[in-house]
């Protein structure tokens, strides 16, 4: 196996701005829009099966209609013409069919004490008297915020298991997703989505309950009306498919180092271990309706959550998805990928729940999208780092184990798609700019 190269050229020709035809990269649409209601671009991938992504991984990518509307516009209106009365119905008659009064738990909750996960658990004790464990899979560096308001919500009420993964496996594969998939969040995103279940089969508590649907931020729109999430989230019983960091089970152990006991808390769940315990998996924003401002409100008057003390980097917002020090690379890593940053997804979901307009979406985006994160990255790119002391076998596949700011520029350089970004006099910019390109599609009354 070749050592990851410390620094790759940039092929300029690639990326001129006459180019005809540029290369497209992980199967994104040629042609570059944007939602003509809630200005999402249509190079968005959607949520996918993460322990299969590897650097060869095809994205889909969000669906738009004839009119230019995104999927994600469209199930934010059907949220309109749901009877929400009847779906409150069919979450007591679930949560009946699981409700315990012998003492023990009777639904898991995952969740970080963020505001969306303080939501659902809170809602599901105190105004459905359900018995909720909570379990979080823990970032990789916790904010001070972020900590604060995991323990405001144990101390509204709630037992907690913390998993917290040992620390150099997670930096070494945090590194191996930086390196392959570009994706930093990948190792959490892994302990995410496959904790919950995992915990669900050996503690015997058959209902699990998510937050929202996929489909909020832009999966296709029938996925809105399933109240289950798919097993294949989580799930699988071939150690072959399974890629950490972008990297097989059999490279981590025989060429990296680790032993197999060191991937148990990332592997997929067994499925024939849900199976025995019926688990069963759900969305709670299928039964009630899910407005992210709204939970974060809640979550304020109900546990003292706290908002950051300051803008996050990238975008202009304070509470969304900030527990975690290398969320801010996570979205910086979109924008190199997708053309697609922080400020945009923010902007884009608060259209959707009518707090913001268009106009002012557009000029967010323009002022915030694509800032480099600055105000943690020394102590990332010291997370990232692999010293050979600490790492003696993975330090070896790498011509420069530790990380510092050039090597990441030139990583991600590697990542640029030449059909969404040009070097324009040495300056890295997007061919297709929201701000100058996204035209609203303004309905008349008839």
């Amino acid at each position: 196996m070749p050592q990851y190269p410390a620094r790759v050229p940039v092929d300029s020709a690639r990326y001129a701005p006459d180019r005809n035809d540029p290369e497209i990269f992980y199967g994104l649409p040629r042609e570059v829009r944007f939602c003509r209601k809630s200005l999402i671009s249509n190079q968005r991938p959607n949520s996918t099966v993460e322990f299969k992504h590897t650097r060869d991984s095809r994205k889909s990518t969000i669906h738009f209609d004839e009119n230019g509307v995104s999927d994600a516009w469209h199930v934010a209106r059907m949220k309109d013409q749901i009877d929400w009365t009847a779906r409150r119905d069919e979450l007591e008659a679930l949560l009946s069919k699981y409700r315990r009064n012998d003492g023990g738990y009777d639904v898991l909750v995952p969740g970080s004490g963020g505001k969306d996960s303080f939501y659902a658990a809170h809602v599901l004790k105190y105004e459905f008297g359900m018995h909720p464990l909570t379990v979080t899979w823990a970032p990789h560096i916790y904010t001070d915020w972020g900590w604060k308001n995991q323990q405001a919500w144990i101390h509204a009420g709630f037992d907690n298991y913390l998993m917290t993964p040992n620390g150099r496996v997670h930096r070494l594969l945090t590194r191996l997703a930086v390196e392959n998939i570009l994706h930093p969040f990948q190792p959490f995103i892994l302990g995410q989505k496959q904790l919950a279940p995992k915990m669900a089969a050996l503690f015997n508590i058959p209902l699990v309950m998510f937050g929202e649907n996929e489909a909020e931020y832009g999966n296709p729109k029938a996925d809105a009306d399933q109240a289950r999430r798919d097993w294949d989230y989580f799930s699988a019983s071939d150690e072959s498919e399974v890629h950490l960091g972008g990297t097989s089970i059999r490279d981590l152990v025989d060429k990296f180092g680790l032993h197999r006991a060191d991937l148990q808390p990332y592997m997929p769940a067994n499925p024939e271990d849900l199976r025995q315990v019926g688990v069963d998996v759900h969305y709670l924003g299928y039964y009630l309706p899910w407005h992210p401002q709204g939970a974060y409100y809640y979550a304020v008057e109900h546990g003292g959550f706290q908002a950051s003390p300051e803008r996050t980097a990238g975008t202009y917002s304070k509470y969304n998805s900030i527990d975690d020090k290398i969320d801010d690379f996570h979205y910086y890593t979109t924008y190199i990928k997708f053309g697609i940053g922080r400020a945009m997804y923010d902007a884009s979901q608060e259209i959707r729940s009518g707090e913001i307009d268009f106009e002012e979406a557009k000029a967010l985006v323009r002022r915030y999208d694509g800032e480099f994160p600055e105000r943690f990255a020394d102590e990332i790119f010291e997370y990232m780092s692999l010293p050979p002391e600490e790492f003696p076998v993975a330090s070896k596949q790498f011509e420069q184990p530790i990380m510092d700011r050039a090597y990441f520029d030139n990583l991600c350089d590697r990542f640029r798609s030449p059909h969404l970004w040009m070097l324009n006099e040495g300056q890295w910019e997007l061919r297709h700019k929201a701000w100058e390109e996204a035209e609203e599609l303004v309905e008349t009354a008839s």
